[in-house]
């Protein structure tokens, strides 16, 4: 593929990811209206929703007014040819196109980067195809989320005296179902977890992060008893989530999270980190082939 294909095809990443959302959300998004009581709020909300996916698919346009701080996870193979350089090109162009919207800021003085292009700006991550989830050969992924999920993301440290959560799994579902609380609709629920456990503070919420690239639909965890554990913690916090009664923008409701996703990652014995990566019911995601 020639350096002027490669080009146009992260421009259409951005726009695809921009303007559609991945299958299994929206038949997510579909199921828990059906589940909603009819007339409810959380039913009319969720149809709103539906129709918003609908429309911005068709026009080409973003999701959401805010097109999120975009995150790429890129094949170290790929590293001599989409560099951070090409990605930074290629935000910029869809930016220009209108697939984003001026979403960058510097913190200092308060300059708006015009392209969305800066020192960080996109998030580039070079990583072994498979080290993230779903990741191919020769693949680029990318995440854009937006600032009202972001907020909601939180960080745990075990013990937690404060919510009664020890050192095991009973105390990250603890960390975990606190996080949900504390989102409340602020996070333009319903949301979904990307969680890790243990890790350090910088990799906690990367790894975070990137379990929002799994897909909803994927086959339950089989493997060894860590593994079945971790996809019991999972089946565990949506069950309870969705028992609280926070509901679709925090108006009530069955459906408070439409699904969760934990990895594990090994710690120090001073340390044990619980990450929440929360993600809107917009999970902006894909990932294309090179």
């Amino acid at each position: 593929m020639t350096t002027t294909a490669t080009a146009e095809r992260l421009v259409r990443l951005i726009r695809d990811t921009s303007s559609k959302i991945p299958d299994d959300v929206l038949q997510a998004i579909a199921a828990a209206r059906r589940r909603e009581r009819r007339g409810s709020s959380a039913a009319a909300v969720l149809g709103t929703v539906l129709e918003n996916c609908a429309l911005a698919q068709e026009k080409g346009v973003p999701l959401c007014q805010d097109t999120g701080t975009l995150t790429f996870f890129v094949d170290r193979a790929l590293r001599g040819r989409v560099t951070p350089a090409s990605l930074r090109r290629a935000v910029a162009r869809a930016t220009a196109l209108g697939y984003l919207r001026r979403n960058c800021i510097d913190p200092v003085d308060g300059k708006s980067y015009d392209d969305n292009c800066a020192e960080g700006a996109p998030v580039v991550h070079y990583v072994d195809a498979g080290e993230v989830p779903g990741l191919p050969p020769r693949g680029v992924a990318l995440i854009m989320k937006g600032g009202g999920s972001e907020n909601m993301s939180r960080q745990y440290s075990l013990p937690d005296a404060g919510l009664g959560a020890g050192r095991d799994l009973a105390g990250v579902k603890a960390c975990i179902l606190d996080a949900v609380k504390r989102a409340l609709g602020y996070g333009c629920a319903p949301g979904i977890l990307g969680v890790a456990v243990g890790g350090d503070r910088a990799t906690g919420f990367e790894t975070a992060k990137a379990q929002l690239l799994s897909p909803l639909d994927e086959k339950p965890r089989a493997g060894d008893a860590r593994e079945r554990a971790l996809a019991k913690l999972e089946r565990e916090v949506l069950r309870e989530a969705n028992a609280l009664g926070i509901g679709p923008m925090g108006l009530g409701g069955a459906t408070t999270l439409l699904g969760v996703k934990i990895a594990a990652r090994p710690r120090v014995p001073a340390s044990f980190f619980v990450t929440v990566a929360y993600m809107c019911w917009a999970c902006r995601r894909r990932i294309i082939s090179l």
